[in-house]
């Protein structure tokens, strides 16, 4: 059952709706934003030229790089004094990207998370443990108040202290996590150290995002905690955690919530659209903020698009699981390849872990690539034959072998407790 009911709304209401929205939107950032007054003049177009969103192809793109050349502040359409909140990204490769929002942009995506949670299965009066990082990052207070919008009881008890994420789980009999799917695996392993079987534990219900997740990485986190695991999508630049999330009774897709933020997929290269169904990359445009409206924001994530209704009722678009990122793409030797693709091959295996570490440099300028994976903890097979499996799997799937494959043991590999988990570690 949908949250709210445009949820199910005929496809004829919702393009309707965006239309609206979208003339609003661009009227509010033209009078508003000088950055995109300037684009408009330089593309000859003004808010009079854009009737909807069959004219979105005319509105010029947005990229991170707009974001930082304009940090803090310059995409504001609103003065500071209406702004009720700031958020950022991490800024780890330069000055971070600051996003704000007004009460009504607040209001708008405790909405939306209610809606994502909703999907997931979570209910009025369930218990939700957020083990997102509260703070500048959006996730953690983003699941706080979609929770309290749903009419959920929500444990802030925010990333890390692990131990204590799985006492109190047990002690509240939580029926929810909310964490990234890496977190939900060293949750799983640390629960097997304290003496608990992680399928003992209360929660029925994972929602996971802030990473990609493979399938095979989503299968290996439902067996070790016996939970449905539900992926949840945003990003700061359009406002955070539930821009889209599957339904828990399909699990096909995420469902983007559209009345908000309209969605195109391209192509990484040219930015022509491709066909439905096809991947390429995600353009984003918000149909409803105030405080930082943003047109074709070119989110680097690969993903497509299907306009068929759902199993679950909702006729809003579905995006499938994002697979990597256009600008994630590594080129070794002249091969070309995503480290999720990697991911998808090694944990298909029996006795692999779903652990792996990528490291890149040059000796005598070449490039090399070495690649860790972890062995399962209950892997008592041979180890050379794994080996070859692993090599054997690389070179018919992808193409290439690593220069180097190191077999470790369970708990070989670095955890990430706090934080997104790197994979790849480039020090070409």
């Amino acid at each position: 059952m949908a949250f709210q009911p445009v949820e199910t709304a005929d496809r004829s209401e919702i393009r309707e709706l965006q239309n609206e929205r979208l003339r609003e939107t661009v009227e509010h950032a033209y009078e508003n934003v000088p950055f995109y007054r300037e684009k408009f003049d330089e593309l000859g177009i003004t808010p009079a030229d854009i009737d909807g969103v069959d004219d979105i192809e005319k509105l010029p793109m947005t990229t991170k790089e707009d974001f930082r050349d304009e940090y803090p502040d310059g995409l504001f359409a609103v003065d500071r004094d209406e702004v009720a909140r700031i958020h950022a990204s991490s800024g780890t490769t330069g000055k971070p990207k600051i996003v704000g929002y007004t009460e009504d942009d607040l209001d708008a995506w405790s909405d939306v998370v209610a809606r994502s949670l909703k999907a997931s299965g979570v209910e009025p009066g369930d218990t939700v443990q957020n083990a997102y990082g509260y703070g500048l990052f959006t996730g953690g207070l983003g699941l706080h108040y979609g929770v309290e919008k749903l009419g959920a009881t929500v444990v802030p008890i925010g990333s890390g202290g692990t131990q204590r994420q799985v006492e109190l789980m047990t002690d509240l009999e939580s029926d929810a996590l909310s964490c990234t799917p890496s977190y939900a695996l060293y949750l799983a392993e640390t629960a097997e150290e304290m003496g608990y079987d992680p399928r003992d534990l209360p929660i029925s219900t994972i929602i996971f995002g802030a990473e990609p997740c493979t399938d095979a990485m989503r299968e290996e986190i439902e067996d070790r905690l016996d939970v449905n695991g539900v992926d949840i999508y945003g990003l700061s630049e359009i406002i955070g955690p539930g821009v889209s999330n599957e339904c828990h009774e399909a699990q096909d897709g995420l469902h983007l919530w559209e009345d908000h933020f309209y969605p195109e997929v391209v192509d990484p290269d040219t930015g022509e659209h491709v066909d439905e169904g096809e991947e390429g990359e995600l353009v984003l445009t918000t149909l409803s903020k105030e405080a930082l409206p943003v047109f074709r924001y070119r989110t680097g994530d690969l993903t497509s698009l299907t306009y068929e209704e759902c199993d679950c009722g909702r006729t809003m678009v579905r995006m499938d699981n994002v697979t990597g990122r256009a600008d994630n793409l590594l080129i070794v030797r002249g091969i070309n390849f995503y480290p999720s693709e990697v991911e998808d091959v090694v944990l298909d295996i029996d006795g692999v872990a779903p652990h792996y570490r990528i490291d890149l440099r040059q000796e005598n300028n070449l490039d090399v690539m070495e690649l860790t994976i972890e062995k399962k903890q209950e892997f008592d097979g041979d180890e050379s034959k794994l080996y070859e499996t692993v090599m054997t799997r690389l070179s018919n799937v992808l193409s290439f072998t690593p220069d180097e494959l190191t077999l470790v043991d369970s708990g070989g590999i670095e955890r990430t407790e706090v934080g997104k988990v790197q994979r790849v570690f480039d020090q070409r």
